[in-house]
């Protein structure tokens, strides 16, 4: 991808986030290394990674740290994908535990090099955490599978509490930000996880900044709705290196307010929205509402 010319936007006040720091955020950081895991907090660059580590929440990232898409907004390494590690899912139940978590959050990158995209371990990964820690709720944040909806049907025989897929962005802009994927594809996604498990709620996002219109993220709410999706995410994107797509304008947190008043009018159960909002963010308070 070639370097963005365009001129940098100043980051306003509203999106300043606290350096990581704290006992907290150094205990995880020593005990994901030594499990030898991955979090989509760090390899994401997410910015509320030291909120979140400090009140001891991670979103974990199994499947590796390499995708195998080359999508131009996101930090995660692309390339090779590395094999596959069949202990994973009980080193990711052991810090699930060690962690003290109630409420566990598991994505992945894209494993396009597999039939079913890695949807048996999201399967392995939920089974593992509750064998060891009864009454731990499990959400999965789960790629597109490449439309492969068998491999959504493993992921939900596991019997995940909340089931994310994001559309990331509106269908305008496809091309641009989610190389290898479809607007429709991440809509039937949805509607067939809850189709297998109708009582699961299902959950989405997107990343505002990108160029998109009110009208466009609203036309996306309102199919997610359609689709039968209850809990939905909106942040503002942030640009992780000039390598990676321009933020065209930075949406303010009024704006944010008004998508989430929006949301809740058209049905969502719940809406997260702002400016510092990511997929996980408070992720448990989406199910505890």
């Amino acid at each position: 991808m070639l370097v963005s010319i365009t001129p940098r936007l100043e980051r306003p006040q509203w999106l300043r986030a606290p350096a990581p720091a704290g006992e907290n955020y150094h205990d995880l950081k020593g005990l994901i290394a030594r499990l030898r895991l991955h979090t989509v907090c760090e390899s994401a660059a997410c910015p509320n990674v030291g909120e979140c580590w400090n009140h001891r929440t991670a979103t974990f990232m199994i499947l590796g740290n390499v995708c195998t898409r080359r999508c131009g907004f996101c930090a995660v390494e692309k390339g090779a994908p590395l094999p596959v590690d069949y202990d994973e899912p009980e080193r990711v139940a052991e810090a699930v535990e060690a962690m003290g978590l109630k409420f566990a959050v598991i994505t992945s990158v894209n494993r396009d090099d597999r039939p079913d995209g890695g949807a048996e371990l999201f399967a392995m990964v939920i089974r593992a955490i509750r064998r060891r820690i009864p009454g731990c709720g499990v959400e999965v944040l789960i790629p597109d599978f490449q439309g492969n909806l068998a491999a959504v049907e493993t992921v939900m025989d596991a019997a995940p509490d909340v089931l994310n897929h994001n559309t990331e962005t509106v269908p305008r802009l496809y091309r641009q930000v989610r190389l290898g994927a479809r607007y429709e594809r991440s809509l039937e996604v949805l509607a067939h996880a809850k189709k297998c498990r109708p009582a699961t709620p299902t959950k989405s996002g997107l990343m505002l900044g990108l160029g998109e219109t009110a009208e466009e993220v609203l036309a996306v709410m309102r199919d997610l709705r359609a689709h039968q999706v209850e809990i939905l995410t909106l942040g503002q994107y942030l640009r992780p290196s000039p390598r990676h797509l321009p933020i065209v304008r930075y949406v303010t947190p009024d704006e944010f307010a008004g998508f989430r008043r929006e949301g809740m009018a058209m049905g969502f159960t719940h809406v997260e929205s702002g400016p510092l909002v990511r997929s996980s963010y408070h992720a448990s308070d989406a199910v505890e509402a």
